[in-house]
């Protein structure tokens, strides 16, 4: 557990700062005037969120506000501030991947079991990242995926939308603590995460 918090920690800082960056970057201080702005992580750890990431691998962070009115194409750029924060754990997958990658040139740390064991640590920071990425394009709040899937569900059905932000984060826990407590695959998240640490994997000729 404790070999993964700097990963989750360096993860959730970033998912959350991006919100914020993107949000104010489009006109609105909500975030800003908040003090997310920044990439203190306790600002942004929530840690409900950050004890299931060390547990069942999969979690989240405080949700950043950001206020729809100040936005100037609302629905686009709702999508673009929610997609914001699963981009940057992409991102930065693939900045430990290199990292991985550049030491694995020196013989120490591709010819000793010290070494070797500093590059697969790092190898799986990035495939935390990976799953933090995945894991937030669920279309269930409090994720990313819940923006950026109903952003215009509140226009069609109001009453839908609120339930589902309402009893979202429950049906989440649910899910999770189902998967891990009673070894059922209900997301199918383990296939997709295989298949982008792959291509990470061989993007870097690791394999």
């Amino acid at each position: 557990m404790i070999k993964i918090m700097p990963a989750a920690i360096i993860g959730l800082t970033v998912h959350e700062f991006s919100h914020a960056y993107v949000a104010f970057r489009l006109g609105d201080n909500t975030a800003k005037d908040e003090g997310r702005l920044t990439l203190n992580p306790f600002k942004h750890i929530d840690w409900m969120g950050f004890f299931l990431i060390i547990i069942a691998g999969f979690g989240w962070a405080k949700p950043v506000n950001f206020n729809p009115d100040n936005l100037k194409h609302k629905h686009r750029d709702e999508i673009l501030i929610s997609i914001a924060g699963p981009l940057s754990n992409l991102l930065t997958a693939f900045f430990f991947f290199i990292i991985a990658r550049g030491l694995y040139f020196f013989d120490f740390f591709n010819s000793t079991g010290f070494g070797l064991g500093i590059v697969n640590l790092i190898v799986i920071w990035g495939v935390i990242n990976i799953s933090l990425f995945i894991f937030n394009l669920i279309p269930l709040p409090p994720l990313d995926g819940s923006h950026i899937y109903l952003t215009y569900l509140k226009d069609i059905s109001p009453k839908l939308m609120i339930n589902l932000y309402k009893y979202g984060t429950l049906a989440l826990l649910i899910i999770i603590i189902a998967e891990n407590s009673l070894n059922i695959n209900i997301l199918h998240l383990s296939g997709m995460i295989n298949a982008v640490t792959s291509f990470f994997m061989q993007l870097m000729a690791f394999n």
